[in-house]
């Protein structure tokens, strides 16, 4: 009877172990665009906090995180442009989480406060090359944006039709490095997500209209893109990643997303 007793409470034991494993790998992996860091980072913190369900996210940019979920790497990937047509046709499903602005930043020591659409694709195309052809100091222009495959550089250029005939300096792989650079050169022009933006820099206004939630939510802020959560159009979500899917599309997460700076699309 002791033996039976003590084979009962090992398998009880067994079982709780197992069940408490199981509980704690359930995750979501997602990966993308460093621009939704912020946003994607305060709705991971709160899903983690409200289901206990790991979460981690994967900066790698918009064009990693498509490509990241077309191989299988991670639950949903994240990206701060539209998908392309051949995206979809391969197989791909974006739903539109959020409305950033993208601002126009310079260094706060520049007098400029206000661009045109216009002047900024003359600018980025070489057309305009010193400041003080637009108001500011006697100084060369420098160009900074995103690498190839950027999201924002992407939503920037379609924006000032400038595909393909930006001069840059300098084409660096994050909204970090573009802000970090911008804030030490004061001749140097880049563009970021809105919610990114620090003090460090200054966002300009853009045919005389800033780049706050308001304007970006009304759409007379006209420099702005989609956040866009993408999926395998044939494929089940794990159940972790459809309970964070339908977490993060609903009105619950709305506030979250506000304090992130960016306009929910729900």
């Amino acid at each position: 009877m002791k033996k039976f007793i003590s084979m009962m409470m090992v398998a009880v034991m067994a079982i709780s172990m197992f069940a408490g494993c199981s509980k704690t790998e359930e995750s979501v992996a997602t990966d993308g665009s460093t621009s939704m860091e912020k946003v994607i980072g305060a709705l991971g913190e709160a899903f983690q906090s409200k289901t206990k369900i790991s979460f981690t996210y994967n900066p790698t940019g918009s064009g990693s995180g498509i490509k990241a979920v077309q191989e299988g790497r991670c639950d949903i990937g994240l990206s701060s442009r539209d998908l392309k047509d051949e995206e979809k046709a391969a197989g791909l499903t974006g739903t539109v989480l959020a409305y950033d602005g993208i601002a126009v930043i310079v260094n706060p020591e520049n007098p400029v406060s206000d661009l045109s659409v216009e002047t900024i694709a003359k600018i980025y195309t070489g057309e305009i090359t010193n400041w003080s052809e637009v108001g500011g100091n006697d100084a060369e222009i420098v160009l900074i944006g995103r690498e190839a495959g950027s999201g924002t550089r992407d939503g920037f250029e379609s924006i000032t039709d400038t595909e393909d005939a930006c001069k840059y300096r300098q084409e660096l792989t994050s909204t970090g490095d573009v802000i970090t650079t911008v804030a030490q050169n004061p001749g140097a022009i880049g563009y970021a997500s809105v919610a990114s933006v620090k003090d460090s820099v200054k966002a300009l206004a853009v045919d005389g209209v800033e780049a706050t939630e308001e304007n970006i939510k009304d759409g007379s802020y006209v420099v702005q893109r989609p956040f866009v959560l993408v999926t395998k159009s044939d494929a089940k979500l794990s159940d972790a990643a459809q309970k964070f899917f339908e977490y993060i599309t609903s009105a619950d997460a709305n506030e979250i997303i506000a304090a992130a700076g960016v306009v929910s699309a729900n």
